[in-house]
């Protein structure tokens, strides 16, 4: 092993400064991906402190009123607990009483009864505070709950402050993902960047009517689940952000998913011009078996168009009925989003953007709200349009026998111009990003530009953001990957301006935060996997398994003192895949165009050819292991070299197998290259096979190589 920065002519914290950050989550020395002890200089610390509101020009005071703070409150913002489980401390003066009431979410409430003594008393103020631990009592049903708190003066009974708590029960464990009764517990799918997987009907982007048509066509073939792209809402104006992982809105659906001839008001009397409609959407249609690069802003552009005029159709009594009710559900935060939607039209229209200090509950925003009124209706009927098909695409999956169907991809966060960050900035940190740290993959390290949530906000909120994001997404699911699962414990925070690799981890309440995804999937009846690649700590994936929240295991990332890890010594609670979406498909792959990318593009921070030479070892390597386990024959070609490395997972223990539709069609490119912005089409590659021809999905059923690789699969599991 190395040390990094640690020497005394480095900018290292003192005492005091590592003292400060430790108690608000903050590293002041981490293990790098290579071995490295790194000490995080103190201007680095200094900066994260700073974005999370700590003043640092006094650090002493600043961590003496860190340490008093939980003393200073009668109780918690927010208490997560396991079913059965748990306690809640209070603070009060030592001279007055307390009452405490429970208040379940089903409306009834109980008396919670106040500990005689106390566990623990300090001076603050120069007044006596009593620390008590108050047991929660063992019959507390899972869900989302209040504790109320009443300090008052025991002589004449006056309540003096009060408190809410909320308290979250959460399940210990989740169940096992389901399977075909042949599969005996185990279960495959596939996995499909959904704007890339067009059919004849498309509008130039694939779309929830195409995912109805690859769920049936996955499932007729013994799959039991499809992985998609995260489907989070992008911009509403040009130019609409590619990544799917860098929504504006994690808690609402992309409308560009919407295919209008699927909305039942598309063919109903009354719809404006369906000639017009049919003109714009003849050009979309024609990209689709052209091959060229996906153009979202073309498609939103036609399809804004003609939804427009499917909204403008008088809608029947019980439609109206199923419209208002959604809208209620969802209430307020739809409201907001809807909103900020509008406001985006009507900024780029005008020109002209409220001040920042018009914040959303400002006297200019609430008459914006107003005048935009029709525009808010638009885009709120638009998010219970794509909701009704995304439940139609749910609904096709489960017909077509897969026990899970559409399993969504959660974005580990959004753009710092979205919604989400508008419509609740307190919960966001300024003057920081999200990313990651240098690996082998990414030697330079990744700033994925996301504004990260801020610990103690998010737990004075409640964990409400989390939760609404998780209801949303889990509402048409039988699955959820959380991509970058290590979020939930700690995320790489980089200053702005600075470069990716000077950043720090920060830690978040992993215990809340996996509790309250464990609750939610719960309720859903979802199965949770967590993509935990990377420079993850081993405990991490003892806790999540211990959750019953599944791992990620990808081939080529899975090594030992021999070479590749040998398929019985996979891990069991895993989604276990050959490629990633930031790989190469298993073709490209193959033929070393991850070297070639990276290396094309100057991410490489090592010569190109000692990189060449390792991809060669590691192939070879690969392809004797499928040999001498009788999965490959000598003169294998590179389809068969696919299908075996899928042979090779299906004598693993995993218990969910993912096949890459790319994999399946031949495709070589790789859908996104980490590191770059506008040097890469990233997530603009439209499906094709190995000779770059665009695969419609209305010849997928009939796909040889398709069909081979599908079957090879479901066929390792049967007999397993």
């Amino acid at each position: 092993m190395g040390v990094v920065n640690d020497s005394p002519d480095v900018d290292a914290p003192d005492e005091t400064l590592r003292a400060l950050a430790d108690a608000y989550g903050v590293g002041a020395q981490y293990w790098s991906f290579f071995g490295d002890r790194v000490v995080v200089p103190a201007s680095t610390l200094r900066r994260i402190l700073s974005a999370m509101g700590v003043d640092t020009s006094d650090e002493q005071a600043a961590l003496h009123a860190r340490e008093e703070q939980p003393w200073r409150r009668l109780l918690p913002a927010s208490r997560v607990v396991r079913e059965g489980t748990g306690d809640l401390p209070v603070s009060l003066d030592s001279s007055r009483g307390l009452h405490l009431q429970l208040r379940l979410e089903d409306g009834t409430a109980r008396e919670l009864a106040v500990p005689p003594t106390a566990v623990e008393s300090r001076l603050v103020d120069e007044r006596t505070v009593d620390r008590l631990v108050v047991a929660l009592p063992g019959d507390v049903p899972l869900g989302w709950h209040e504790v109320h708190a009443e300090e008052y003066d025991p002589e004449t009974q006056e309540v003096l402050r009060t408190a809410v708590c909320t308290l979250v029960v959460t399940p210990h464990r989740l169940d096992a993902p389901p399977s075909r009764e042949r599969n005996g517990g185990r279960a495959w799918g596939l996995m499909a960047q959904l704007y890339s997987v067009r059919s004849r009907a498309s509008w130039g982007i694939g779309d929830f009517a195409d995912l109805e048509h690859l769920a049936s066509v996955a499932g007729s073939r013994g799959a039991d689940f499809v992985l998609i792209n995260p489907i989070h809402a992008a911009e509403v104006t040009s130019p609409i952000e590619p990544s799917p992982y860098l929504p504006a809105s994690r808690r609402f659906i992309a409308p560009l998913y919407i295919r209008p001839e699927s909305i039942p008001e598309f063919a109903g009397p009354g719809v404006d011009g369906l000639a017009a409609v049919a003109d714009l959407k003849r050009p979309m249609a024609e990209r689709d078996v052209d091959g060229v690069l996906i153009d979202r802003d073309a498609a939103w552009s036609a399809k804004r168009d003609a939804l427009e005029r499917v909204f403008a159709v008088r809608r029947s009594a019980e439609r109206q009925r199923a419209l208002d009710a959604f809208v209620a559900r969802e209430g307020r935060r739809l409201a907001d989003f809807a909103l900020w939607c509008a406001l985006e039209e009507h900024v780029a229209e005008r020109g002209i953007r409220p001040p920042e200090s018009a914040g959303i509950d400002s006297a200019a925003i609430a008459g914006l709200r107003d005048e935009l009124a029709e525009r808010i209706a638009f885009h709120s009927w638009l998010q219970w349009i794509a909701d009704e098909q995304l439940a139609d695409a749910q609904q096709a999956a489960l017909t077509a026998g897969m026990t899970m169907g559409v399993m969504h991809d959660l974005a580990v966060g959004v753009h710092p111009g979205g919604a989400d960050v508008w419509s609740n900035p307190a919960v966001y940190a300024a003057g920081v990003s999200v990313g990651a740290p240098p690996d082998m993959y990414n030697q330079q390290g990744q700033d994925w530009s996301q504004p990260p949530w801020l610990p103690d906000a998010l737990a004075a909120q409640g964990y409400r953001p989390l939760r609404d994001l998780l209801r949303g997404i889990l509402r048409h699911a039988g699955a959820l990957r959380i991509d970058h699962i290590m979020g939930l414990f700690r995320l790489w925070w980089i200053p702005r301006d600075s470069p990716a690799a000077a950043g720090t981890y920060v830690r978040y309440d992993h215990e809340a935060m996996v509790g309250v995804l464990a609750l939610e999937a719960h309720r859903a009846g979802a199965v949770v996997i967590g993509e935990d690649l990377g420079n993850v700590e081993p405990w991490v994936r003892d806790y999540l398994a211990e959750r019953g929240v599944l791992g990620t295991s990808v081939l080529w990332f899975e090594n030992d003192g021999d070479g590749p890890r040998q398929p019985e010594h996979y891990r069991r609670d895993v989604l276990a895949t050959v490629t990633t979406h930031d790989l190469p498909p298993t073709a490209g792959y193959l033929a070393g165009e991850h070297v070639e990318l990276r290396a094309g593009l100057g991410l490489l921070t090592r010569p190109v050819e000692e990189e060449r030479a390792l991809a060669d070892r590691e192939r070879e390597a690969m392809v004797q292991r499928l040999r001498d386990r009788w999965i490959l024959a000598p003169d294998a070609g590179e389809e068969d070299i696919v299908i075996a490395l899928h042979r090779y997972l299906g004598a693993t223990p995993s218990q969910l197998l993912g096949v890459a539709l790319t994999d399946a069609v031949g495709e070589r490119r790789t859908q996104n290259q980490p590191g770059t912005h506008q040097e890469y089409p990233n997530w603009r590659i439209p499906l094709a096979d190995t000779d770059g021809a665009p695969v419609m999905l209305d010849d997928l059923s009939a796909n040889d190589r398709f069909r081979r690789l599908v079957d090879a699969v479901d066929e390792s599991l049967t007999w397993s």
